[in-house]
């Protein structure tokens, strides 16, 4: 499959030279694959947060190289340009930089620096907003008078009228609560699902990460300890934890039920996978 960003032994240091200086990232590789669904995560200082910034050149590598859709991001100004509009950044807490006096403005804010047409500016913050299930009547009203949900909602919208090729986000669902985190993403999902946009998504959640990414980076102190499948990743429980993280309930339920004779698979990393395992463990028992 094609890659879309590769980095190649990727160093970050804050503040070089210096009393305070800092390597955030350690001789950093590893690709994503064009229509992937990746997810990054790792310990509060682990790098993750600038790692991310690297991907549509935020920030600059100290050393290593950046690659967007085969081209060197720092190569020149242009590369950095394209880069920018191929990737979609959404920060964590988004809706802290909603600003417009409606919602709607604020959606259409990205697509209009990008030079587009009022017709195109409106059919994308239209999209935007039916993609992520804004009303049109919402769109009017001031950013300010949504739900924390909707806030956030309207952000990523804001993000997705540029009509970005990969979708990078920040813990996007930090600081909802859990009706609100399942449909932001499933929203998220659907559009990964229908659309093939590639998503990368930092999260401290592993439940989250283990339902919906296909393969997560696990950073560790600035370099990259695993690069799997979540399958494979989450067999590493012990490692994992002394870094600090911890793997789903779920997938501690199943290894504890294997550690006591039953013939489960251990390895199960959603509710839906460990349901079907002990549903055939406990039909084998009858």
């Amino acid at each position: 499959m094609k890659e879309c960003i590769r980095l190649e032994q990727v160093s970050h240091i804050y503040m070089p030279d210096s009393p305070f200086e800092k390597k955030s990232l350690d001789q950093v590789s590893f690709s994503v694959e064009t229509g992937e669904f990746l997810g990054i995560i790792g310990h509060t200082g682990s790098g993750k947060s600038t790692l991310i910034q690297m991907f549509n050149g935020l920030l600059h590598p100290t050393s290593g190289t950046v690659y967007v859709n085969g081209c060197e991001l720092h190569q020149s100004k242009e590369s950095r340009k394209n880069a920018r509009r191929s990737v979609g950044m959404v920060f964590q807490y988004p809706e802290y930089q909603l600003f417009e006096e409606t919602v709607y403005r604020d959606i259409a804010f990205g697509p209009q620096n990008l030079g587009l047409s009022p017709e195109e500016v409106k059919r994308n913050v239209l999209e935007a907003a039916e993609i992520v299930e804004l009303p049109e009547a919402v769109l009017e009203k001031s950013p300010f008078d949504l739900s924390g949900g909707q806030k956030r909602r309207a952000a990523i919208a804001g993000v997705l009228a540029m009509k970005p090729e990969i979708l990078v986000l920040d813990e996007p669902v930090a600081g909802l609560d859990p009706k609100a985190r399942t449909r932001v993403l499933e929203q998220i999902n659907r559009l990964h699902q229908t659309t093939g946009l590639t998503v990368i998504m930092v999260s401290h959640s592993m439940e989250d990460v283990a339902k919906y990414a296909k393969r997560i980076v696990v950073m560790n102190e600035g370099r990259v300890a695993y690069h799997d499948t979540p399958r494979e990743i989450f067999q590493h429980r012990k490692e994992i934890e002394q870094m600090g993280l911890s793997v789903p309930q779920v997938s501690k339920l199943v290894q504890q039920l294997k550690e006591k004779g039953f013939d489960v698979d251990p390895y199960a990393v959603t509710v839906e996978e460990a349901a079907k395992t002990i549903l055939m463990c406990m039909e084998k028992k009858q």
